[in-house]
């Protein structure tokens, strides 16, 4: 039986090692995360939403996985009891100048086969969200919220019970190529693999220097900040409401967020800044 190592425990790791189970279950499948728990790092630490496809290029390789990939994720929650919901995002112009732009996130959302988006004049965005002020909004029906630390644990979960491994508190600290196999030495002994993956995240470039790999691109993090709104607002919107993007900037700008399954409903509001 062939050996697969997956180093990292978010949510790619996680989802890697179950889709291989699923596929393959001729191999014996195993992931290393370094902390006490999966999904500690940017699978927790996100505005926990399910992103539809909207923003990217049509017939690229990420507009399709992001079509399908909440369709699957929705699924994968519905099967397995992990709280989610399906409640929408507004995408709001508040200026004449960003309408051409939001007009092609529609265009795009389109033709990468989103269904039922709709252009919603300012009356009709008010009726939707009456705190939201715009020139126009595109509504975005299949974009929702997840549990994603929920998804992190319930993946681990059927990974277990499907026979493999996942070893925490178990971080990498050389990696050696012999002959065919791999030496992956971790904080929890030695582990012998035949095949190694790289799901690392924000520390995949600095592992796959570890395995002698000559990489010529670093990760560059960036910055997110969260604030909650005051309990008595907790029901300002009912929907995701994001701005129409600005090309200049890497990100999509300060936006509203649900994570409806915590005990008091919190809208988190994020921006980012390039960390040096």
């Amino acid at each position: 039986m062939a050996r697969v190592t997956i180093i990292g425990g978010g949510l790619v790791g996680l989802g890697t090692a179950y889709q291989l189970q699923r596929h393959r279950p001729d191999l014996e499948v195993t992931v290393l995360e370094k902390e006490s728990e999966v999904g500690q790092h940017q699978s927790a630490h996100n505005s926990g939403v399910l992103h539809a496809g909207l923003y990217y290029a049509p017939g690229s390789i990420k507009a399709r996985l992001a079509v399908t990939g909440i369709r699957q994720m929705t699924a994968f929650c519905q099967e397995h009891g992990v709280p989610h919901e399906i409640c929408g995002k507004l995408v709001v112009a508040t200026q004449a100048d960003e309408l051409p732009r939001l007009r092609e996130l529609q265009r795009r959302g389109e033709e990468n086969g989103l269904q039922d988006l709709l252009w919603l004049t300012p009356p009709e965005a008010r009726e939707r969200e009456p705190a939201v002020s715009c020139v126009a909004a595109l509504l975005v029906p299949e974009e929702g919220i997840a549990d994603f630390p929920a998804v992190s644990r319930t993946l681990a979960r059927l990974i277990r019970d499907e026979g493999g491994t996942v070893l925490l508190n178990a971080g990498v600290r050389a990696l050696r190529r012999e002959r065919r196999t791999w030496n992956i030495l971790t904080a929890r002994g030695d582990h012998v693999s035949d095949y190694l993956v790289n799901c690392a995240g924000l520390h995949c470039d600095r592992v796959a220097r570890l395995a002698g790999e000559d990489v010529a691109m670093r990760i560059v993090p960036f910055r997110g900040e969260y604030f909650r709104l005051k309990k008595e607002r907790v029901g300002l919107v009912k929907h995701l409401v994001y701005p129409v993007p600005d090309p200049a900037f890497p990100f999509l700008g300060v936006h509203f967020t649900r994570t409806q399954w915590q005990p008091v409903k919190k809208y988190l509001c994020r921006s980012y800044c390039q960390s040096n």
